[in-house]
């Protein structure tokens, strides 16, 4: 009944003879179609958001729902915000800003609404022994990559290496915008000393570069420049621990700036239609859990409004509600 959006559908506009049903939401002979925004390979976005789109396509009549490979948070929201996809997963810092119409999002606020809260994202600055690098200051002259354009790393990386009292631009000896998985493999070949990468743990990169024979990882503590960062960018933030043997090679724990995921729509999304998707979240977690662990934290105290970050989608505050969620 439903037909399977593409990449190229998305990302240039709807299908010839499909009507829109809502921004983001295409439907062609009857057939509904969601696309999600999710991010790159290397991280955790990419396999969550898939194993949501099967779950969807699976148990919503007439559902046919796929996954885009993006830069992260900041390109979901502008693709959001332009009506090209129907759900994203986003860090709670871009949404806010792109709600607030603040930053990369000046002049352009996103009308995007929480459906879900998910788990914690954690700031990893990843290098390997051999390089120099024990603390944040010693990353100055250093050949470093902040993130892929348009991901939330990016835009966390700076926050941070301003906090350290680093120039962005003037205190490397190069600074790449690699997605994790290229960031490894430029660490691997000699051609980058460290990374930053914002997501939940573990990711795949991360375990790739610490497997590596040769190679013992390293993660770089950072959590004494959250306060600092919190009075300037607002609560969003906060000081957490990445437990040791996370990672191979990784032998002791690494204290590092967090942030929250959540599942976002449009406004304007028709409410039934996120009651669906809420719902197929929260009953398909433990199917969830087993595309990727980070799902292990999906819990009913999570659904928070000071976590959401931004407003609730009307029919997901009913939704967590009746299940008996306090929002705060």
């Amino acid at each position: 009944m439903y037909h399977r959006i593409s990449r190229r559908t998305v990302l240039g506009g709807l299908a010839v003879g499909a009507t829109l049903a809502a921004p983001g939401i295409a439907r062609a002979q009857g057939a509904q179609q969601l696309a999600i925004a999710t991010g790159t390979t290397g991280g955790v976005y990419y396999p969550l958001g898939g194993g949501m789109a099967a779950i969807f396509s699976r148990n919503i009549p007439g559902m046919s729902a796929t996954v885009e490979v993006t830069g992260g948070s900041v390109a979901n929201l502008q693709l959001l915000g332009a009506g090209r996809v129907g759900m994203i997963l986003t860090q709670v810092d871009a949404a806010v800003d792109a709600v607030n119409g603040r930053e990369r999002f000046r002049g352009r606020p996103v009308p995007a609404r929480a459906i879900f809260v998910m788990y914690t994202n954690r700031m990893q600055v990843v290098t390997v022994e051999g390089r120099g690098i024990n603390t944040m200051a010693d990353l100055k002259g250093k050949r470093v990559s902040t993130g892929a354009p348009g991901s939330a790393t990016e835009v966390m990386a700076f926050r941070l290496i301003e906090a350290v009292g680093l120039d962005r631009d003037r205190d490397f000896a190069a600074r790449e915008r690699l997605s994790p998985a290229e960031s490894t493999n430029a660490i691997k070949d000699g051609k980058l000393d460290a990374y930053f990468f914002v997501s939940g743990v573990p990711t795949s990169a991360i375990v790739d570069l610490g497997a590596t024979p040769g190679v013992k990882l390293r993660l770089i503590d950072h959590a004494e420049y959250v306060p600092k960062i919190v009075e300037k960018y607002g609560p969003v933030y906060f000081a957490e621990e990445i437990p040791a043997g996370t990672y191979p090679g990784q032998d002791r724990p690494n204290k590092q700036m967090s942030v929250g995921n959540i599942v976002a729509v449009r406004a304007d999304m028709p409410g039934e239609l996120v009651t669906a998707l809420v719902k197929n979240i929260w009953e398909g977690r433990e199917e969830l859990a087993r595309v990727h662990s980070a799902a292990k934290d999906f819990k009913l105290e999570n659904q928070k409004s000071t976590a959401a970050g931004i407003p609730w989608h009307p029919a997901a505050e009913a939704y967590w509600k009746a299940q008996g969620a306090v929002l705060g």
